[in-house]
């Protein structure tokens, strides 16, 4: 059977859910073969095979951690000449993103960004993307090589199924623009609890209606109660209410959620561009012309201030 190589995101041997999703859909285009690299990454082993992967290759040289991009790109140069797959996956991260158009480039074949789902299909697999806001939704298929595609996470429910999870050992022999960028610190992110934005099954957002960094504890108050993360629009990070990390739109991160709820947000095209593929939307805003409305499945005409508290306690009522 046709093999799938998957590019795993991990930390010291933590799987992220997105690369879980991954496997979900590589299962749909043949067996999915996949490629954990770094430290730790021999500790990926027993989570990958119990999501279906029938092979795992890894490799934990040091370089993964010490040089930016190049070295992965290298490592999974080495797994596509080593398996030839009828694909690559990867998660549409920053990062996951360059590394997906590097190797592309670097095997001469084509490259699908932000893929919202994977399936097969006669001339290859068929790839679906929700593109200008979500005015449209198009189906595209690489035409030469193996083809590259980034998905969106959330776009594939995490699915547990017995595979092998045979682990090989990934020879990989570095090029000289590996060691081209070095990273020479890192910081240590301050956690807030919340889960990662961009992996959230819930996203809760505020705006420009929010008026004031002090009054984003209302937009917090319901993310905690859903178990949600807390996004921002463009003008309220702008303004220095929120940090640039929880910017959700063309110039910030992109999410895929569950459940977004978009408070004070009028819902600009910038901020569209990264919300348009949450399954569902709910808006709360004063302005019943509000462009946001346009997009979603419920909305709410009103002040958020009135209505964002209210719907936090019905929550925190109906969970106990």
């Amino acid at each position: 059977m046709a093999e799938v190589l998957v590019f795993v995101d991990h930390v010291d041997g933590a799987v992220r859910k997105p690369a879980l999703e991954l496997l979900t859909l590589a299962r749909r285009l043949g067996e999915p073969v996949a490629v954990a690299l770094g430290a730790g990454a021999g500790r990926t082993v027993g989570v990958l095979g119990e999501h279906g992967a029938v092979r795992v290759l890894t490799s934990e040289a040091a370089e993964y951690g010490d040089y930016l991009v190049v070295p992965k790109v290298d490592a999974l140069q080495a797994a596509v000449e080593s398996v030839s797959p009828v694909a690559v996956l990867v998660s549409s991260s920053a990062e996951g993103k360059e590394v997906a158009a590097r190797l592309a480039l670097r095997i001469g074949s084509g490259l699908i960004t932000d893929a919202v789902d994977v399936e097969a299909g006669a001339e290859g697999p068929v790839a679906t993307q929700s593109v200008f806001a979500a005015s449209f939704t198009t189906r595209s298929r690489v035409s030469r090589g193996v083809p590259v595609i980034t998905v969106k996470p959330n776009s594939a429910p995490v699915e547990p199924v017995a595979g092998a999870g045979a682990v090989e050992e990934l020879v990989v022999s570095f090029s000289e623009g590996a060691s081209g960028t070095r990273v020479v610190s890192r910081t240590a992110r301050e956690s807030s609890g919340r889960p990662e934005l961009t992996e959230a099954a819930i996203v809760v957002s505020g705006g420009r209606g929010v008026n004031g960094a002090e009054n984003f504890a209302v937009i917090e108050a319901l993310a905690d109660a859903l178990g949600a993360a807390v996004g921002a629009s463009r003008a309220a990070v702008d303004a220095g209410w929120y940090p640039h990390s929880n910017q959700v739109g063309q110039t910030g991160k992109t999410v895929s959620p569950q459940l977004y709820i978009a408070s004070g947000i009028s819902g600009a095209i910038q901020h569209r561009a990264g919300m348009q593929t949450s399954k569902t939307i709910v808006a709360v805003n004063k302005d019943e012309e509000a462009p946001i409305f346009e997009l979603v499945d419920y909305g709410v005409v009103g002040d958020l201030f009135n209505v964002v508290p209210q719907l936090t306690d019905e929550v925190n009522a109906r969970k106990g």
